[in-house]
């Protein structure tokens, strides 16, 4: 077998870990774990990424989550971004669970306000108006964080087998008033 540049090594591992952590979450997912799916030894995981928390926080994929934020009508953007929540996505859900589940680190969870400052917060707040633009934004991504919080972390099983589309009508409803709220 040929031998693997740093490069190659490193694009190994990152891909090895990338799928043990969306499958296993961060706790359940070793160093060890990631060197033997990545066929490498485990002191180059950390040569390579200096910690398991470093190489998790390489790991991070948003842009799947943030593009819905960014695309489409202001006005119908609540039912739409209900919409691809529940569209069953496993990169998405999965990016959503690692985070939660790896949000205790101290570098993660520094990491994790970072990237929900810079990815959703400030999408919505750019395509907001108003003195309020940023509270709004800031609820709004609350409010979606605890669709997918009921879903996928406590396993609401009312939510899952209720109509994807009541469900997109109702809790897109409550995101498109925090986002166009009516005129007073």
């Amino acid at each position: 077998m040929a031998r693997r540049t740093g490069e190659q090594t490193r694009a190994a591992i990152r891909s090895a870990a990338r799928t043990l952590f969306q499958e296993h979450g961060y706790a359940g997912t070793s160093v060890r774990d990631i060197a033997a799916a990545a066929t490498t030894d485990a002191a180059l995981v950390i040569r390579h990424f200096g910690s398991k928390e470093r190489l998790f926080l390489d790991c991070l994929e948003t842009g799947a989550l943030v593009q819905p934020l960014t695309d489409g009508p202001l006005e119908s953007l609540g039912r739409d971004f209900v919409r691809f929540l529940l569209e069953p996505d496993d990169q998405v859900r999965g990016v959503f669970l690692a985070l939660v589940r790896a949000s205790e680190g101290e570098e993660t969870g520094s990491r994790l306000r970072a990237m929900h400052e810079a990815d959703f917060v400030a999408p919505l707040r750019a395509r907001l108006s108003g003195p309020d633009a940023d509270l709004r934004a800031r609820l709004a991504a609350a409010l979606a964080g605890g669709l997918l919080y009921s879903l996928w972390v406590v396993g609401d099983e009312g939510l899952l087998a209720a109509e994807p589309e009541d469900v997109v009508a109702r809790y897109g409803a409550a995101l498109q008033g925090l986002l166009t709220p009516p005129l007073r």
